[in-house]
């Protein structure tokens, strides 16, 4: 889940930059973006319905610590007004908290506390945004608080939820980039985004591809605890959930790994500004690195592997959320590359 450092970038120094961003846009406006999305979705759809299982653990081996990084570098260097100060350094005290809970043994203490922490994230990211608006700050809040509440009661629902509504998060920042294309080609390029985000998972859900579905396995009934509701586990819909969720994780990699880092450079370009010392070639050798190690752990104890990947993915995870709120607020201030 993202966060949120509103520390906003000087606005003459964006209208300085502004000149630049032409560059990007006319990027953006090639048929490339589009041509590699449609290519990906069908391709990730085929992999996903016929191999659902295989799908999700080879994906998260493969390419699970690498988009953490590279997603970690993107909002660092896309957000850099927002992700600074005393507001970055609250997230990341909270984050660590609820890595610390990752890492101990589930109970329901651990739990309810990672709950109770993720709830204190979005609450703090509320107060930022909205602490010269009292009366949408006390509106907000009790939204949060509300939340909190059916979290806590139903912690089997919110943790099945919370995986889910990950994939879903690079919609909103494909859909924040994509301004810089023009026209017919923005259209395009976003509707191909709530296709494969909202009409593919739903088509699945409501059992259209079923005929095209592999048979399930004992890793699929294994991944069905985790990503199937309570409700409908044990079910034929379990399939069809694990199917989702194979499919838009391997999409969602695929937007960090390859999409963030080819059509926004000036992203990778303020993180490198910004940390002078992490240039492209370490942020992909400690990305890869990490998986060779994942994959290792995996294949030796694929329990503690997913364990330890939860604990660490924590950090860009809970990251998204507060700064997706200062997207939808309009109050996430651009890079100095990405000016308005």
């Amino acid at each position: 889940m993202a966060s949120a450092n509103v520390a906003a970038a000087p606005q003459g120094g964006a209208r300085r930059a502004a000149p630049g961003r032409p560059g990007l846009a006319g990027r953006a406006g090639r048929a490339g973006p589009l041509t590699g999305f449609a290519v990906l979705i069908a391709v990730t759809l085929a992999l996903a319905l016929r191999l659902p299982a295989g799908t999700a653990v080879v994906g998260l081996a493969a390419f699970g610590i690498l988009h953490n990084v590279l997603e970690l570098r993107y909002m660092a260097g896309r957000f850099e007004g927002l992700l600074r100060g005393p507001f970055l350094r609250l997230l990341a005290a909270l984050i660590t908290g609820i890595v610390l809970c990752r890492l101990l043994p589930v109970s329901s203490g651990t739990r309810a506390a990672e709950i109770l922490l993720a709830y204190v994230l979005l609450a703090a990211a509320c107060g930022y945004a909205l602490r010269s608006r009292p009366l949408w700050l006390a509106a907000a809040l009790l939204v949060v608080a509300g939340a909190a509440a059916a979290s806590l009661a139903f912690p089997d629902y919110h943790f099945v939820v919370l995986t889910h509504l990950h994939n879903v998060v690079p919609l909103f920042f494909l859909w924040e980039w994509s301004r810089g294309m023009e026209g017919r080609g923005r259209t395009v390029f976003r509707a191909l985004q709530c296709g494969w985000v909202l009409v593919v998972p739903a088509l699945v859900l409501g059992g259209a591809f079923d005929g095209l579905m592999g048979g399930g396995s004992h890793w699929t009934d294994r991944l069905s605890r985790s990503y199937t509701p309570p409700a409908w586990q044990h079910t034929e819909a379990g399939l069809r959930f694990v199917t989702v969720f194979a499919f838009m994780a391997l999409m969602h990699y695929l937007v960090w790994v390859w999409f963030m880092p080819r059509y926004a450079p000036d992203a990778t370009e303020a993180f490198e500004r910004r940390v002078p010392g992490m240039t492209g070639r370490w942020a992909w050798g400690l990305g890869l690195g990490g998986a060779a190690a994942l994959a290792v752990l995996f294949v030796s104890d694929y329990t503690q592997g997913t364990s330890l990947y939860a604990a660490v993915a924590s950090y860009h995870a809970y990251l998204e959320f507060p700064v997706l709120l200062m997207l939808v607020l309009g109050l996430a201030p651009r890079t100095a590359g990405g000016g308005k």
